[in-house]
């Protein structure tokens, strides 16, 4: 189910090598947060920007019916299945990957003949309906850098019947897998895991990452670590980094690697605050919400432990490429050796199983 990364070495298996299984034709059968945060005695204010985002936009559930409306009973047969349809990947709906597609990327990428004019105007527009409105320039150049654009390896599928019970959209592509479900999906932020990535300038990025709209994230953690104390280093770096795509939940115990947060210092709780807030900025404020909702149910950030590898150091600069925030049901994996891959795994329930591939 997980792939394990020995010790990487410019190596990345799944994302040289597309998973390409195809899906092939099939019955479609049928089928949506918001709260406050709180980190100890420290608020996360809200993260979205661009005036409120979807003031005047219809919300993204309300695009994913749209376009299952517009669908015709043939492309339905392709790209629309039961809620719970299962293959030999397991249940289609939650799984997640770093380099894969959904439906068959031939036949079916959303820039094709397959889709009209009508319906790629409106798959574009419930895709950066995903994301604050402040990142789509950045999500675009990650497609072109990755993918050659957006639209021309990209795929999507649609499980349930939006309107009418529960019902999730997901896409998928290379450094990508991105989904939304109105609240169908219970006890999960995002509609379920999610990946996203960056290869900005080649496959085997330089030690500071140019060009690469992620890269920032990592700045943010490691200026907490140089925050830390001797003590407090010495929890928190780890010599070896786990599978990137180990992201289940462990739950609560003294199972999880790094430093505690509610053994930090004020100030380094409230920069811990500041690097959720960097994580959840690429995505609409339903879903930071629902993601900070999640992460309160089991303690907030207080519950979290921070880690930092020191394995895969790119450069050898003491700026730590891969780390790891995780709680008893909250995983944001990073990864930035030899590029950015970043595994987001978030709940309120530790007990939910995960569907994931390396």
């Amino acid at each position: 189910m997980t792939a394990h990364i020995s010790s990487l070495s410019n190596t990345c298996p799944d994302c040289d090598a597309l998973e390409t299984t195809p899906v092939s034709r099939r019955r479609f059968v049928q089928t949506l947060g918001a709260g406050a945060v709180v980190v100890g005695a420290t608020t996360l204010p809200r993260v979205v920007c661009a005036a409120d985002e979807t003031a005047k936009k219809p919300v993204t559930e309300t695009l994913v019916k749209k376009l299952y409306d517009l669908l015709t009973p043939q492309q339905k047969e392709e790209v629309c299945f039961a809620w719970d349809y299962t293959d030999d990947r397991g249940l289609l709906r939650t799984r997640v990957s770093n380099n894969w597609n959904i439906t068959d990327v031939d036949k079916f990428n959303i820039g094709g003949k397959f889709f009209t004019k009508d319906q790629q105007d409106l798959i574009r527009e419930l895709f950066l309906s995903l994301y604050n409105p402040d990142w789509h320039e950045r999500l675009l150049k990650q497609l072109r850098d990755d993918a050659g654009g957006y639209g021309r390896s990209q795929t999507f599928a649609i499980f349930g019947t939006p309107g009418s019970g529960k019902f999730e959209f997901v896409m998928t592509g290379r450094h990508l897998t991105i989904r939304t479900d109105g609240d169908s999906t219970e006890n999960m932020a995002f509609g379920g895991p999610i990946f996203y990535g960056h290869a900005a300038e080649g496959f085997n990025e330089k030690a500071d990452h140019p060009g690469n709209v992620y890269w920032h994230q990592a700045l943010k953690a490691n200026a907490l670590f140089k925050m830390l104390n001797g003590k407090q280093r010495e929890l928190a770096l780890i010599e070896k980094a786990p599978p990137e795509s180990n992201v289940e939940f462990k739950g609560k115990g003294p199972k999880l690697q790094g430093v505690p947060i509610s053994e930090l210092s004020s100030d380094q709780r409230a920069h811990a605050n500041d690097v959720l807030k960097a994580l959840l900025e690429p995505y609409r404020g339903a879903d930071q919400e629902e993601a900070v909702k999640c992460l309160n149910a089991q303690g907030g950030l207080d519950n979290c432990h921070l880690a930092f590898y020191k394995s895969n150091d790119l450069g050898n600069d003491g700026v730590w490429d891969n780390w790891r925030l995780e709680g008893p049901s909250f995983v944001w994996h990073y990864r930035g050796a030899p590029h950015v891959h970043v595994w987001v795994n978030v709940g309120s329930d530790p007990s939910v199983k995960l569907n994931a591939k390396g």
